[in-house]
Formats: C-alpha cells, structure tokens, sequence
C-alpha cells in the first residue's frame, strides 16, 4: 500500500483497512500537529515524515510519529511510540512524546482526521 497524506476526515473503517493491508491491528502514522495533516500506511514512520516534509513542506520539529489501533478506543487508541520522536534539540529524548501540549496537539489532529 501506498502512503496516504490525509487531509480531509477518514473512517475508522477505512483505517482498519490500511492496518490489515500493512500490519493486522495496527497504522503507522506521521502527524503534522502546525498543517493538521498526517501521512498513513508506510512501513516506518521516516518514510512517512519524509513525504509530509518533501510533497507538504511539513517541518521535521512539527512531524511525530504515533501507531494507531483502529479496533481499539480511549488511551488504547493512540501508541506515542516513534524513533522520529527522539528529538533532542527540542527536549524530546524518547520515543514517546514527553511534552504534554504536543501530546493533546497530535491527539487533536487524529481527532479532527479519524470519524468514529
């Protein structure tokens, strides 16, 4: 499957598709929390930032990656877990996502781009 750049709200449905077509439960995802865009279905998360940087000239500090859990709800639906998270110069030495204002900024692009 091709990467996707999403703009415009998606289903869960359709991003249960993406996660059986790479990974069974799971989508990779690349979100960029200045444009409110993200980028889904590649392999590694890099591969999805560098598209949003290249073709939506995203910039690298505002991209984080997440892997999203279409069956799951709540806390389990969102995973902050991403080697393009280790972001030193910013503060960010995990893979996590430390600073809690650009936790709630990723989860609000999810939000506004997923339609339950």
């Amino acid at each position: 499957m091709e990467i996707q750049i999403i703009k415009n709200p998606i289903s869960k449905a359709e991003l249960k598709h993406v996660a059986e077509d790479r990974f069974g439960d799971l989508v990779k995802a690349a979100v960029d929390i200045e444009q409110e865009i993200m980028a889904i279905g590649g392999e590694l998360h890099v591969d999805e930032q560098v598209l949003l940087v290249e073709r939506e000239n995203s910039k690298q500090e505002n991209v984080w990656g997440i892997n999203i859990y279409p069956d799951n709800s709540g806390d389990d639906f969102i995973e902050f877990d991403s080697m393009i998270n280790l972001k030193p110069s910013l503060g960010n030495r995990s893979r996590g996502i430390d600073n809690l204002e650009v936790r709630e900024k990723v989860i609000g692009v999810v939000k506004k781009l997923v339609k339950t």
